[in-house]
């Protein structure tokens, strides 16, 4: 197993992603910026229908939580965890335009080497196989330079564009989370999938490219 390095930095932390180009534009995922606020709450507060039904409840209105003037406090929190090696917070951009992000958390080493995943995507480009490329580059990016050997997704049943993603991704279901997280004012049923590194031996973004759903930019 790969050990923190120098100066704070653990396994897979810092990174940038990609390219990979899909029918939406050309998909990277990096890590958040500051600046990255006013791209992000736009899409946020744009987006509050598309998003709000699926994302665990939380304290405030959606507008305080998504406003410009939240992000730094969450971009603080997320690079925070990062560097304790917990976490592995990434924004993906689509054209270098911020469109969305994929986060990894509850990273656990050790014996387990796992962690859990969870993307949102802008409105605009749903279906345009920005969130299939953004998984699959990150995903990879956890099972070899983040030396992990599971990902976890949990997704409610009625989540049908989610589950699609990542059944294109090859993440098998594994059962059914009874209430499992308050979400849009109720707890909710969520189903878990996963995905192990022999699952892929080749990597998610040879299979994208393999079945004809991404490139790599030359």
């Amino acid at each position: 197993m790969q050990a923190p390095g120098p100066q704070g930095r653990h396994p897979g932390w810092p990174a940038k992603l990609g390219p990979l180009r899909v029918k939406a534009g050309v998909v990277a995922v990096r890590g958040p910026r500051l600046f990255d606020a006013s791209a992000w709450s736009r899409i946020r507060l744009r987006d509050r229908e598309h998003l709000e039904r699926w994302e665990p409840s939380a304290p405030g209105s959606w507008d305080d939580r998504n406003s410009t003037l939240a992000w730094p406090g969450q971009w603080s929190s997320l690079r925070a965890l990062a560097r304790r090696g917990m976490t592995l917070p990434f924004v993906i951009t689509v054209d270098d335009q911020v469109a969305g992000q994929v986060t990894v958390g509850n990273v656990i080493r050790g014996s387990l080497c796992s962690a859990w995943i969870g993307y949102w995507v802008a409105s605009h480009l749903v279906g345009g196989g920005v969130a299939p490329a953004a998984v699959a580059l990150v995903v990879d990016h956890c099972f070899t330079q983040a030396g992990l050997h599971r990902i976890e997704a949990t997704v409610r049943p009625e989540n049908t564009a989610s589950l699609r993603v990542l059944e294109k991704l090859a993440f098998r279901q594994e059962g059914l989370f009874k209430r499992y997280l308050d979400v849009a004012g109720d707890w909710r049923d969520h189903l878990c999938l996963a995905i192990t590194t022999e699952d892929v031996p080749d990597g998610l973004v040879h299979r994208l490219v393999s079945d004809g759903r991404a490139a790599i930019p030359q």
